[in-house]
């Protein structure tokens, strides 16, 4: 019995020192380690979204395309801005030939980003820019001129005329900053008669921002149109005026492309959206990384690019691929 006993103690500790290898190799610079092939850690804002999936999604097909190992991360919701700033330490910890990052607080990523540049690890921003010159390049979409693109069809649909409001995702990240300025400093410029009663920030979590736009109808019961700054503000903003029964009665105008906006367009819930690539988001930011690894030559501004679409061309050629729904 005591010989059975001591067999399977000795087997469990095999196996519990198999699994705590296992584990510790699980890491991205470990892998890349025994790989021998650069490790690029990329660091997004999230993961709750379909739009960072495709960002995913073209980070993997660069990082198969030029041979080097990487490592997609983010934390659970993008107010959590303590945690992406653990995930960068612990990526800078393993020493990367390059890092790529999406910046939740473009101003608390900066003296991380400063230890990268101190120990020479290139850094290339995408989706979001940092308020720094540090990255050595940013693969992005022109947030100011695709929020501007949206205020023009705003002002279209409404009549040049009315109240309206905006749900944004944040007031700390480059895009939350240029597609809420982007809009407004394209209505306050061009349409006079419109005016902007409201503007909340929801973190990008579709049921807060259904809170905050039942709360903005409530307070201004004359209202014509919401903007909401991207894919779960967008969401909430529909799924609000869907649940006020304000459908067609209220413009709801969003900013990505996930299946819930593309369905809500669809339906006639929302008019419209602009559109990212966020699959050429993922795949220029790591290019970018390898260039900047080698010590080649990056353009410091990627622009990615942005198309309206609504019902009359979701399902063209153009618009298509750009949908990841």
């Amino acid at each position: 019995m005591k010989k059975k006993q001591t067999k399977m103690i000795l087997l469990c500790g095999m196996l519990a020192t198999m699994l705590m290898v296992s584990a510790c190799g699980s890491g991205g610079g470990d892998k890349a380690a025994s790989s021998g092939k650069p490790y690029i850690p990329v660091i997004s804002k999230g993961f709750q979204h379909q739009f960072w999936q495709a960002v995913k999604s073209g980070a993997e097909k660069a990082a198969k395309e030029f041979d080097v190992e990487i490592t997609f991360e983010g934390p659970e919701t993008e107010t959590q801005v303590d945690k992406q700033i653990e995930m960068l330490q612990t990526a800078l910890d393993k020493k990367p030939s390059a890092i790529a990052f999406a910046a939740l607080d473009s101003k608390a990523a900066v003296p991380l980003l400063e230890k990268a540049k101190a120990n020479n690890i290139p850094v290339i921003g995408f989706d979001s820019g940092v308020d720094s010159d540090i990255p050595v390049a940013t693969a992005a979409t022109n947030n100011k001129a695709a929020a501007a693109l949206a205020a023009d069809k705003m002002a279209e649909l409404i009549g040049e005329s009315g109240e309206i409001a905006l749900v944004v995702h944040d007031q700390t990240s480059r895009t939350g900053v240029d597609r809420r300025d982007g809009f407004k400093e394209q209505i306050e410029s061009k349409y006079p008669n419109i005016k902007i009663v409201d503007i909340q920030y929801g973190g990008g979590d579709q049921l807060k921002s259904t809170d905050l736009a039942k709360a903005i109808m409530q307070a201004h019961p004359d209202l014509k149109g919401f903007f909401g700054a991207n894919e779960g503000s967008a969401i909430g903003v529909a799924n609000a005026v869907s649940e006020m029964k304000k459908s067609g009665k209220i413009v709801v105008i969003g900013y990505d492309s996930g299946k819930q906006q593309t369905d809500a367009i669809r339906n006639g819930t929302m008019a419209g959206a602009v559109t990212q690539d966020p699959i050429g988001i993922g795949y220029q930011a790591v290019k970018a990384a390898v260039m900047a690894m080698k010590g080649e030559k990056v353009e410091k501004d990627i622009d990615t690019g942005f198309h309206w679409y609504d019902k009359s061309n979701i399902d063209s050629e153009e618009i298509k691929p750009l949908l990841y729904e």
